[in-house]
């Protein structure tokens, strides 16, 4: 499946939409976005079953605020709608590989599991002002 370009609106759809989603959010002026590039369209040929998506954070800057982006490239990875890995830098073939193999043995509800307790353990605390 060819890496596809999201924008704003499409971004929640496509991540809740989707079992597996790949976002890789880079910029046209990003040396390592540039050399990035090609590895995540190889994986993205290599993984039919997983959504690559790109967002350009200049054309999409309220998107790239809204996520949080600091640095770029930034990888994140998206399983049944959750957030399961986030990371900054260009990584190299053999790690994305790796990345995707992980995701794609999850046990979601474990995870789920692991994210009611965190949330529990977040509303039992009250604020930390």
């Amino acid at each position: 499946m060819p890496t596809i370009e999201l924008t704003e609106t499409e971004f929640e759809k496509t991540v809740t939409e989707n079992d597996i989603v790949l976002v890789d959010f880079w910029a046209e002026w990003c040396g390592p976005c540039k050399r990035f590039g090609p590895v995540f369209e190889e994986s993205s040929q290599s993984h039919p079953d997983v959504v690559h998506a790109k967002v350009d954070t200049e054309a999409e800057q309220g998107l790239a605020a809204a996520a949080q982006i600091t640095s770029i490239p930034t990888l994140m990875a998206f399983r049944e709608g959750i957030l399961v890995f986030s990371q900054a830098g260009a990584l190299p073939a053999p790690a994305l590989e790796q990345v995707v193999t992980a995701v794609k043995g999850l046990d979601m509800e474990d995870v789920r599991a692991q994210l009611a307790t965190q949330q529990a353990t977040a509303e039992a605390s009250g604020p930390t002002d």
